[in-house]
């Protein structure tokens, strides 16, 4: 005759579980990550277990299942693991916040144990009103125990109908979680949290084709539809592997299981596995990189022995490696009670700053080893890489080996590289050598063309970080500094002697001046003079450096208060174009213009950079209609 026990469960407060409803797990689908966690952790103990012979195990099948059941509101978590006794469910069970695996990783510490807290188990009171444990241990002489709760401090246990040693949870849910009787809600969660997971979970069935007989008529085999069992994880997944046992392809079809609605295939890939002084597995791929950076962030997934935590990593991975994809799995990061986010420690900087160490020295290899190819990849990963240096100073001491400066014609230099072959013929009067750069190909053609013809290399550096970038490279190195390529007119970009005398005089250049400023919005055209060849053009519109970048700066942040500043641009009058020669002065001694050739020139010069529009545009049109 069975004996039944109640009693109180002993914790210091009159109920505990209200607060572990609202408190202790932040989305309340977690709850089935924890009973599928405890259940492949009893399933683990066997086989560490049987290994020192403290168990006889029978060589069964190890196995987790979950059974939805939407007739009956119930949610069932079957293992076929170790079991509880019934000192062991009043000890794990009874005591909470004492936790069995805990204790069991103390005395077994090669054991790959998933749970750290005890806690896990009452998670299932935050979508159930009463819960049920059929459990029946593993070791000799056992006997089944059954165990109810309907989430008060009152719990009832006594003698259970389990044949077969495991544990069985049996969730009665609450009116307001019965979604969690729903086949594709469970799915979708057990594919989220535990596909991973290193003992196979069963969730139902599912229909597979096979051969069955030869028809009569062809030969051929008629298929078949048969129910198998539906096993919704890989439990070897690929980063538990060796790297010298795998091949590219199996990194390819790894990363499309890992993302099934990416279509592009990863650049290349890392595989870290790191055992001291801490525990590290994972693969790291490196995606075609977009311009918009926070569309990418939040792809890589942190595990914890293949318990899938958070695809929020930012405290474990530097914000720069947060572009990638990929797994990183650990059992030394330190995660809160409840295990949704990660606690600050010291083991957390140190695998972060291992892992940034193998990203590095990866990049170096791939650069060392076969420039041709890092070169093809450089336009994908340059963003990447830039990134990096800006925000990780011991990445860029690091990057700067193997980060590449492209130019307009398609070579590829490091910075260093680039500074040797350009120090004779871009060093300007001051001994700085000129970085000249282009941030749109085939809207600064012209400008590219130009320079090209004096010989003069241009570096493409386009997307929101090339600001932020210039400026890093210029704090970093000695004696360069960089330029856009329409930053100012040719002569003035690398200043070197003044070789062109002006045709015009002071006294001509201030009435020409006057006579412009009635042309041109003055709020936004600064006028200068500048003695070019007679065959350049008579006006060319420019930007001011310093306050161009620091606007494209505070795009991205950082800018301060130039943010607020409006665009404004230099218009450069050629003094030395014939187009000044036809000036004459009136009776009261004023500068007259030839005003249609002026503003038409002057039109042609912002159409060049884009900044002829509307009204001025259509006049300008109209104007060159009639001169035809």
């Amino acid at each position: 005759m069975s004996t039944m026990t109640e009693g109180q469960l002993k914790v210091h407060t009159d109920n505990i579980f209200p607060i572990i409803k609202k408190f202790l797990y932040s989305d309340h689908e977690i709850f089935l990550r924890e009973l599928v966690s405890n259940a492949v952790d009893a399933c683990q103990k066997v086989k560490t277990l049987s290994v020192s012979g403290e168990i006889n195990h029978d060589g069964k099948k190890l196995l987790v299942e979950v059974i939805a059941d939407k007739s009956a509101n119930t949610l069932t978590v079957r293992d076929s693991g170790i079991g509880m006794t019934t000192e062991e469910v009043e000890k794990y069970i009874n005591q909470i916040a004492f936790s069995g695996a805990e204790e069991f990783v103390e005395k077994y510490k090669d054991a790959q144990i998933i749970g750290h807290f005890g806690l896990g188990f009452y998670s299932a009171f935050m979508v159930a009103k009463q819960v049920e444990i059929q459990t029946l241990s593993q070791r000799a002489g056992a006997t089944p125990v059954h165990w109810t709760c309907d989430g008060s401090p009152n719990f009832h246990m006594g003698q259970g109908n389990r044949t077969t040693p495991g544990t069985e949870i049996t969730l009665h849910l609450a009116d307001d979680a019965l979604e969690f009787a729903e086949d594709s809600r469970i799915e979708g969660i057990l594919t989220k949290y535990c596909k991973f997971m290193p003992v196979e979970i069963q969730f139902g069935e599912k229909s597979e084709w096979v051969d069955g007989e030869e028809t009569e008529e062809n030969g051929d085999k008629k298929q078949i539809e048969t129910k198998v069992p539906n096993i919704i994880n890989n439990t070897a997944p690929l980063w538990m592997k060796k790297p010298a046992d795998l091949t590219d392809e199996d990194y390819k079809t790894f990363y499309h299981e890992l993302y099934p609605m990416s279509f592009d295939e990863p650049l290349f890939h890392i595989h870290v596995n790191v055992d001291y002084p801490f525990n590290l597995t994972g693969i790291l791929f490196f995606p075609k990189m977009k311009n918009n950076m926070e569309v990418q962030k939040n792809k890589v997934q942190l595990y914890s022995n293949q318990v899938f935590i958070t695809d929020e990593v930012k405290n474990i991975l530097p914000d720069f490696l947060t572009l990638l994809h990929g797994v990183v799995d650990s059992p030394d990061i330190p995660l809160n009670v409840s295990r949704s986010y990660l606690q600050e420690d010291a083991n957390v900087k140190k695998i972060s700053s291992h892992i940034t160490k193998k990203v590095a020295d990866k990049l170096q290899s791939m650069y060392n080893n076969d420039k041709a190819d890092y070169e093809s990849k450089w336009d994908d990963i340059g963003m990447f890489i830039h990134y990096g240096m800006l925000s990780d100073d011991k990445f860029y001491e690091k990057a700067e080996k193997f980060a590449l400066l492209k130019t307009t014609t398609d070579g590829y230099y490091t910075a260093e590289d680039l500074k040797e072959k350009v120090k004779d013929t871009q060093k300007d009067k001051k001994g700085d050598i000129i970085f000249l750069y282009a941030n749109n190909k085939e809207e600064q053609f012209t400008a590219i063309q130009d320079a090209a013809e004096r010989g003069w290399d241009v570096v493409l550096l386009d997307g929101p970080l090339a600001p932020h970038y210039i400026s890093k490279l210029e704090q970093k190195m000695t004696g360069v500094r960089f330029k856009r390529v329409d930053a100012d007119v040719m002569d003035k970009l690398i200043e070197q002697e003044e070789n062109t005398a002006s045709a015009l005089s002071d006294d001509q250049k201030t009435g020409i001046t006057s006579a412009l400023k009635k042309l041109i919005d003055t709020k936004k055209y600064s006028l200068e003079f500048a003695n070019l060849s007679p065959k350049d053009a008579p006006f060319v519109v420019t930007q001011n450096e310093f306050m161009r970048r620091m606007k494209e700066q505070s795009a991205m942040g950082g800018g301060g208060f130039y943010g607020a500043l409006p665009d404004s641009y230099n218009l450069v009058a050629n003094a030395n174009h014939p187009l000044f020669g036809q000036t004459v002065t009136d009776n009261e001694g004023q500068t007259v213009l030839n005003e249609m050739k002026v503003k038409q020139a002057i039109d042609l010069a912002l159409l060049s950079k884009g900044l002829l529009k509307g009204e001025e545009l259509a006049k300008f049109v109209k104007r060159s209609l009639e001169s035809i």
